[in-house]
């Protein structure tokens, strides 16, 4: 097996659940290195982007694509966050999540997790990154919870059940 494709799964598996870089990445996936460090930068999939590798952490930034594909096993991931229905146009718009909107949330999210915002149906509306813990979302009820990256303006709602 590909020694970069193996770490970016390993790095996908640590950060969004035991199983999933396998998925989200494919044999198939292209890798774009950067230019003047050498290392991976992107991972494409069938000319679409799925995530970012970071190079100050060394994790993820999802794209709405990657986030599709983890929500395909929705199961093995420890990534989501549920907001209410009603704050869904907001976030859709790229919104930030705020804590008194969170319904539910994966009991493994840290802060500075990468994660996925859905509705109480199960339909992505955002990627970002969480700024409080599970914990800390479940209690507070003020402040925001999720900084949103990517919404999904524009774009048809994929629908996931856990």
């Amino acid at each position: 097996m590909n020694s970069d494709l193996e770490k970016i799964r390993r790095v996908a598996d640590y950060q969004f659940g035991k199983g999933v870089g396998a998925h989200l990445f494919p044999a198939n996936v292209v890798l774009t290195y950067s230019r003047r460090t050498g290392r991976i930068r992107y991972v494409h999939l069938g000319g679409k982007r799925l995530a970012t590798l970071r190079p100050v952490d060394g994790l993820f930034s999802l794209s709405l694509t990657g986030a599709e594909r983890i929500a395909e096993i929705a199961d093995l991931a420890q990534c989501f966050v549920t907001v209410r229905d009603d704050v869904a146009k907001f976030i859709v718009d790229g919104g930030d999540v705020f804590a008194v909107h969170v319904v539910e949330v994966d009991n493994d999210v840290r802060s500075k997790d990468e994660v996925i915002v859905v509705n109480e149906r199960g339909r992505i509306l955002a990627v970002g990154r969480a700024l409080l813990s599970s914990e800390e979302m479940k209690v507070f009820k003020r402040g925001v919870a999720v900084k949103v990256r990517h919404g999904r303006k524009g774009r048809r709602l994929t629908i996931f059940t856990s």
